[in-house]
């Protein structure tokens, strides 16, 4: 036990443990955003595919295992964000005076910007939440089910993206998550021991790909909504006993 509980205080005490921490937490968020991209493309295929779709999600597990998925996701996101903020401590506090001159410095903006754009993400992601999971906003999401007596997850999202203003925020967050992720995804890497010259125009340009790939495939949903080319359907009341 004391073993193990010195290993824990290197690897998230350390810098080289912190970045590896960062970067395995940074690579199974985005697993997730993929997987969680293609669940929400379903919903091009109609209310009944995409609603079997979030049931099987709801029910996986009798129910506790998407409790179980959705508390590992937080404690991932919650340790992502604490190694970030660990890590620019640590380089404030080794460069306290800063550059003279920041244009001098060889850095994108993506990359001076990870802790403005990751913090606007977590933003987003708790609303988000708020809206569609918890319903703070809309209480009366929850409620809806369709006729086979599924939660109307269908209806809940046309409903919510018919407001422009809602559609809009959403497509921001994911341009705000493609910015975070184009430094990201290729930092990531190098923070796992892939730091060679040859490599590294690579991945930029496979950073580049994933995080158009993201914000497109996410921006869909929103923009299909408001176009028109995601409709919406008649409200009917759930089939009898179901």
């Amino acid at each position: 036990m004391a073993a193990t509980k010195r290993g824990l205080a290197v690897l998230f005490g350390s810098t080289i443990g912190a970045k590896t921490v960062m970067a395995v937490t940074g690579l199974a968020l985005i697993l997730f955003l993929l997987t969680h991209m293609g669940g929400n493309l379903l919903i091009y295929f109609g209310p009944d595919v995409f609603n079997a779709y979030a049931k099987s999600l709801k029910s996986a597990g009798g129910g506790g295992l998407v409790w179980v998925a959705r508390g590992g996701l937080l404690a991932m996101f919650a340790t992502h964000v604490a190694m970030a903020f660990k890590l620019q401590l640590r380089n404030r506090a080794a460069r306290p005076l800063g550059y003279a001159y920041e244009a001098t410095v060889e850095a994108s903006w993506a990359s001076r910007y990870m802790i403005l754009t990751g913090l606007l993400v977590l933003a987003f992601v708790v609303l988000h939440l708020a809206h569609y999971t918890v319903g703070v906003f809309n209480p009366d999401y929850l409620t809806w089910h369709d006729a086979e007596g599924r939660h109307d997850a269908y209806r809940m999202v046309v409903t919510a993206f018919s407001h422009p203003l809602v559609a809009l925020s959403y497509v921001v967050a994911m341009v705000v998550l493609a910015l975070h992720l184009v430094h990201g995804f290729q930092s990531l890497f190098r923070s796992l021991g892939n730091s060679h010259e040859q490599a590294r125009e690579a991945l930029s340009k496979a950073s580049l790909g994933l995080a158009l790939a993201l914000a497109f495939g996410f921006c869909l949903a929103p923009v299909g909504v408001l176009l028109g080319w995601i409709q919406p359907v008649e409200v009917t009341q759930p089939a009898p006993g179901k």
